[in-house]
């Protein structure tokens, strides 16, 4: 017999807005290291490391 887990958007919506507001501000600011961070990094070994994903995205690194 399989758990039931109750996952609606009420549950999602009951979560305080602090809450959320703070995990969206950490992903936020991990996103902008990622991309800026590494993106525009002088380290050969973090430039070539992120090389071909950043222009899959048309991140210009050169």
């Amino acid at each position: 017999m399989a758990a039931h887990t109750n996952n609606s958007a009420s549950d999602v919506l009951s979560t305080p807005l602090a809450a959320r507001l703070g995990t969206a501000l950490v992903a936020l600011i991990l996103g902008v290291f990622l991309i800026y961070g590494v993106g525009l990094a002088h380290s050969d070994m973090l430039h070539d490391s992120a090389h071909d994903m950043r222009h899959s995205y048309g991140f210009p690194c050169h």
